[in-house]
């Protein structure tokens, strides 16, 4: 990439710097009103293990506390804010016409924007987590070794990516159909049900574990914190990033085809 493009998705990285600092309290509350559902995490979990009188699957209490706490964690760096509705919202209203002139890969603008937002959003959000961390400060075991901080960062980003190309794919479906809420929010509750919010993955069978590996949910939040809590180790470690890389390259790959063949439904019934 030249100097040139560098330089103008920079400044479209500090557009969307500034536009998402406008909303910079409607994020810290959304953050802080987003950690009730640890507190009934905490209890439900809390009955679960008083009723067992022991672990389960090698969670026992401390664990699973840690586990949703990372969760949250992640899910503020990776997940996007709003980005389907706003390119939606391009497409809808023929905001794309201008950028269609501009020698600008779109989905490269998007992706500036996305990750703007991801950093304004992540530091907002920080200290009411940092402060939840600190009160369960008791059930944190940290990694000893640099190499788990290593892949865990490598995982983040990638589940990032992954979940930008999903949300992007998705967003184009206004190419065709008017209204992409009911799309959005099906593909959301699989995301949720099987990605690792409602539950650690690794609690389920073996084989319905082994199908889960497969797909893409698997790799957008469990995988990153799975690896940071040793729960991914040698053989099983190196096969979770293959895949997930596998799932970026597939999930990019699939974001430049929507927009190819939505702009070229976009043009031939003269958006």
């Amino acid at each position: 990439m030249s100097t040139s493009k560098i330089e103008k998705y920079a400044s479209v990285f500090n557009i969307g710097l500034q536009n998402t600092f406008v909303y910079r309290w409607n994020y810290f509350l959304r953050a802080l009103f987003g950690l009730i559902p640890l507190a009934g995490t905490v209890f439900l979990w809390s009955a679960v293990f008083k009723e067992r009188g022991g672990g389960l699957h090698g969670y026992d209490y401390g664990s699973m506390i840690y586990y949703y706490l990372l969760i949250i964690l992640v899910s503020n760096l990776v997940v996007p804010t709003e980005d389907e509705w706003q390119i939606a919202a391009d497409i809808r209203e023929g905001q794309i016409n201008a950028l269609l002139t501009k020698p600008m890969s779109y989905l490269a603008y998007r992706l500036s924007i996305f990750l703007s937002g991801r950093l304004v959003y992540s530091l907002v959000t920080l200290p009411p987590i940092a402060l939840i961390f600190i009160y369960f400060r008791e059930y944190i075991v940290l990694p000893t070794g640099p190499v788990i901080y290593v892949l865990t960062a490598i995982s983040i980003l990638m589940a990032a990516f992954i979940q930008f190309f999903i949300t992007y794919s998705l967003a184009m479906m206004a190419f065709w159909i008017l209204e992409i809420s009911t799309i959005v929010f099906i593909v959301y509750s699989f995301e949720y049900f099987l990605g690792g919010q409602m539950f650690p993955i690794d609690i389920m069978p073996a084989a319905v574990q082994a199908v889960m590996k497969w797909l893409p949910f698997y790799y957008e939040l469990f995988c990153p914190v799975a690896i940071f809590l040793g729960r991914l180790k040698g053989a099983d470690l190196m096969q979770a990033l293959a895949i997930q890389t596998g799932w970026l390259l597939l999930s990019w790959a699939w974001a430049n085809y929507m927009w190819k063949r939505g702009l070229g439904h976009y043009q031939a019934v003269g958006g």
